[in-house]
């Protein structure tokens, strides 16, 4: 069986599959790795065809060069906020990833160099395994944009690292380094070739007994409809606050380089 992603490759997504891994590397430099709407639904396709494929037992998620992704590519982003709803919020892209990724049976590895913002955070949530170096820089910049968590994250990330670290991430919504994500358990290890310590633990994986591995998987998210629900309930909550003042205001702030004032609003 050949998988779309590698026999019908995407200009943005480097998909290679050999002894058992597949591996997703995004590939956008000049726009840090910046996701759009048919490239959410292309590595969300490419999971899913993987969780099928009996070529497949590990996939690794990586950007191609120097950058995981910098979330959301803004030009995109607003054109799909001004976009009718047709459906429900979850059915749009990001969240289409988000679930495939929670839903995905097999090792999920996440191998994180340069940025990763928003739902680059979010998706390590739902990886089994990840590593980052020390150039990692990580920001969850949902509340700074008047915007709310995505991806169960307001779920997720408090069994990781315990309301108080989560609150800081969520709340604060800062820019912070492999070592404080490190100490909120988003990763695994700090590595200095982080690329080549995840095909290694990818290497051991493929060799063990997939079904044992999916099993295991399986008791350990036991909870996994709880955590798609959880997904779709963010989506509702996080389309209603594009609506709001909050996020014109961030994105106009943006665009005028400068500061955004939220004092003006209740």
């Amino acid at each position: 069986m050949t998988l779309r992603c590698i026999q019908q490759p995407h200009q943005h997504l480097n998909a290679t599959l050999e002894h058992g891994i597949l591996t997703l590397a995004i590939q956008r430099p000049e726009a840090k790795n910046a996701l759009y709407s048919e490239l959410y639904l292309w590595i969300a396709a490419a999971l899913d065809e993987a969780d099928q494929s009996r070529d497949v037992r590990v996939v690794i998620l990586r950007g191609a060069d120097a950058d995981f992704t910098a979330g959301n590519d803004m030009q995109d982003f607003m054109k799909f906020v001004q976009m009718p709803l047709d459906g429900k919020a979850g059915d749009g892209p990001p969240f289409v990833l988000l679930k495939a990724a929670a839903k995905f049976s097999k090792p999920l590895i996440a191998a994180v160099r340069g940025v990763a913002i928003g739902i680059g955070v979010t998706v390590l949530l739902h990886a089994d395994l990840v590593y980052s170096d020390n150039t990692a820089l990580f920001q969850i910049p949902f509340v700074s944009l008047g915007l709310s968590p995505e991806g169960a994250a307001s779920k997720l990330l408090i069994q990781q690292a315990g309301y108080h670290k989560a609150a800081e991430l969520l709340f604060t919504a800062q820019k912070f380094n492999s070592e404080k994500a490190l100490n909120a358990g988003l990763v695994n290890s700090i590595e200095t070739d982080v690329y080549a310590h995840a095909q290694q633990q990818a290497q051991i994986l493929a060799a063990l007994p997939l079904a044992s591995l999916k099993q295991t998987k399986a008791l350990m998210k036991h909870n996994l409809q709880e955590i798609v629900d959880c997904i779709d309930n963010e989506a509702d909550i996080f389309m209603q606050r594009v609506a709001q003042p909050e996020m014109m205001e961030a994105v106009q702030a943006f665009m005028q380089k400068r500061k955004p004032d939220f004092t003006q609003f209740n």
